[in-house]
């Protein structure tokens, strides 16, 4: 019975001195701002989970009679262990859930656009969307600074990335863009796939501080 109690009480001890050890912290940088929580499990190793946001970021131009705007949104919460491997220095691997998607639009005006090969006159009508969805759930790999054992306000520091590959896909009306050939629209999405489509993680760079409990 004494044995039972004492283990009872040691897990107990163990469990609390583990709440009051945990950290909040916050960081800027990419990919935007962030907030999460730190829970040390031992000396060595640490869990987190947080969330960042970019928000929405837009752009728009004209060119040849052409509207073209462009809309950025990103967001991502994060499951993530450190392992410290000196001191404060520590490699991190988790998962991050992703809302990350770039949406890009041409809306004709008398001018011309050029899909695939081929130039094709266009009117207030014609419509030409682009949309770029990263994947909603990538690993994460990265090294970094900070949330290790001790007392106090600690400042942060993360280089890393998300690793997944992005997926194009298209969609096109009006009377002149709604005739496009098949043809030219796998000519403009491989052209797409080339560049915006080999990207394969979304980086993470940021610096930050943790206010310790």
């Amino acid at each position: 019975m004494k044995t039972h109690c004492l283990a009872v009480a040691l897990a107990v001890s163990s469990l609390t001195a583990a709440a009051q050890a945990g950290e909040l912290y916050t960081s800027v940088g990419l990919p935007g701002v962030l907030v999460g929580w730190a829970q040390p499990i031992s000396p060595r190793f640490t869990l987190r989970a947080d969330a960042a946001t970019l928000g929405s970021i837009g752009r728009d131009s004209i060119e040849e009679g052409v509207s073209y705007s462009g809309t950025l949104r990103s967001d991502r919460g994060a499951f993530l262990m450190d392992w410290f491997v000196a001191g404060g220095m520590r490699l991190t691997g988790g998962l991050t859930f992703n809302r990350m998607r770039v949406d890009l639009r041409a809306n004709g005006n008398g001018g011309t656009i050029t899909i695939g090969d081929s130039t094709f006159a266009t009117s207030s009508s014609d419509r030409f969307d682009v949309s770029v969805r990263f994947p909603s759930t990538t690993p994460y790999l990265g090294v970094g600074y900070g949330h290790h054992l001790g007392a106090g306000s600690t400042l942060l520091f993360d280089l890393g990335g998300s690793i997944g590959r992005p997926t194009i896909s298209e969609s096109h009306s009006g009377p002149n863009l709604g005739n496009v050939p098949q043809s030219e629209l796998d000519k403009e999405l491989a052209q797409l796939r080339e560049g915006i489509g080999r990207i394969r993680f979304v980086p993470q760079v940021s610096l930050g501080v943790s206010f310790r409990f």
